[in-house]
């Protein structure tokens, strides 16, 4: 009802010209679903702080030295080129009634639909002691850029000998596997710079993606030197001091030489000032037409919504993406969308020539996705090296091919 009702809303625009619709944030979603909207003949606008897009997939290989961070860099040259309007300028508020989105200048969009992408932000009220100003000595470097600089600049200047402690937050989070492929490469980079070195990983939880394929990975090629804590072994951090560098658990404390902090999260901010997200800090949605269930008219993709087994990952969102834009190109024509089937796959590098990978596909089950039973799967916990070599390949395959899809 509220998806008819939001159409009903937009029938005197659509009947002066094209449908307008704009998308915030420019990352594997949004840029995706601008992109699949202007291709339905849409007149589209791309609303983007940033001019360049630093992408978060296979940032991990950089902490660890593996590859330069201009590589993670996009522009938004061909979205220019095929019609979509991109404003760099921040999104500061929703006008809902109006259906206007304002821009930090103080200028509105108008839209007739609007689909928000706006990934994570970081909750700094979340861990007693650990706020932007701590990030700066403790990174967390969740968001690519200057903070996976920093992180490499400290285990470049550490002593061989030290000790590096990563710490996990509680599901949910961007990238569920992400912490253990960080851990594994920055595990790596000790065996092979510094070995004298040591690697803690704290973590809030029990259980993990991939754990098995990463466990067995980890006995194999860094034995001695990763320290795996879960949350039942008093894994889970409760309090930062950055300037003594120690992170605390109630089992305990770790001072570290370099410490990752990977806080909790929650979707970015325009999605709040929307009054997209709930309680959770997370978006609920359609998962038929990825419209909020807080506010008609809007969708949310990517990492802000809450997908329930889809995990927030990069594939995910551009899948979601293109899903989102069939959906709203259809309701803008008064056409029912149907239900989709979604695919993810999510590769994990353990080492440079050492890959592992786990596939899903999920369909919408009440207010949520549901993993589709039977399908998917992980690589074969007993596979020989040449198959995790192959697998790494595939890895930086997935990544030439997605970023071309988004941003080529």
């Amino acid at each position: 009802m509220a998806g008819a009702a939001a159409s009903a809303l937009v029938r005197p625009a659509l009947a002066q010209g094209r449908a307008k619709v704009v998308v915030v944030g420019g990352g594997f979603g949004g840029a995706t679903c601008a992109r699949a909207l202007r291709r339905a003949g849409l007149d589209v606008t791309l609303v983007e702080a940033e001019a360049t897009y630093m992408a978060c997939p296979f940032s991990n290989a950089v902490i660890a030295g593996l590859r330069g961070l201009e590589e993670l860099r996009f522009g938004y040259g061909a979205l220019r080129r095929e019609g979509v309007a991109v404003v760099h300028q921040a999104a500061v508020a929703v006008e809902v009634e109006s259906r206007r989105v304002v821009l930090a200048d103080g200028a509105g969009v108008p839209y007739d639909r609007l689909v928000l992408a706006p990934g994570i932000d970081l909750r700094f009220d979340a861990l007693p002691g650990y706020d932007a100003r701590g990030a700066e000595t403790l990174p967390h470097a969740w968001k690519a850029g200057a903070q996976t600089e920093l992180l490499r600049r400290q285990l470049d200047a550490m002593e061989d000998g030290g000790t590096v402690v990563v710490s996990v937050p509680a599901n949910p989070y961007r990238c569920p596997p992400g912490p253990y492929e960080r851990a594994s490469l920055i595990a790596h980079y000790l065996k092979t710079r510094k070995p004298r070195s040591k690697l803690i990983l704290l973590d809030s939880k029990d259980s993990f993606s991939k754990q098995r394929l990463f466990q067995a990975a980890w006995a194999s090629l860094y034995p001695g030197l990763l320290e795996h804590v879960p949350l039942s072994a008093g894994g889970a951090v409760t309090a930062v001091d950055a300037a003594e560098r120690t992170l605390s658990t109630d089992f305990g404390d770790h001072r570290a030489s370099v410490a990752n902090v990977i806080p909790p999260q929650q979707a970015g901010r325009i999605a709040r000032v929307a009054g997209v997200s709930d309680r959770s800090g997370w978006c609920p949605i359609d998962p038929v037409t990825f419209e909020s269930r807080l506010r008609p008219g809007i969708h949310v993709i990517g990492d802000a919504a809450i997908g329930g087994a889809i995990p927030k990952s990069a594939f995910a969102a551009n899948a979601e993406a293109k899903v989102c834009a069939e959906a709203v190109a259809g309701l803008l024509r008064d056409e029912a969308p149907a239900a989709p089937k979604l695919i993810n796959t999510c590769y994990s590098l353990v080492a440079p020539d050492y890959g592992i990978s786990i596939a899903g596909v999920y369909r919408p089950a009440g207010d949520l996705f549901a993993d589709v039973e039977g399908a998917g799967g992980t690589s074969p916990l007993d596979a020989p090296l040449s198959v995790r070599a192959l697998e790494a390949r595939y890895a930086e395959d997935w990544f030439r091919i997605i970023t071309a899809d988004v941003f080529g």
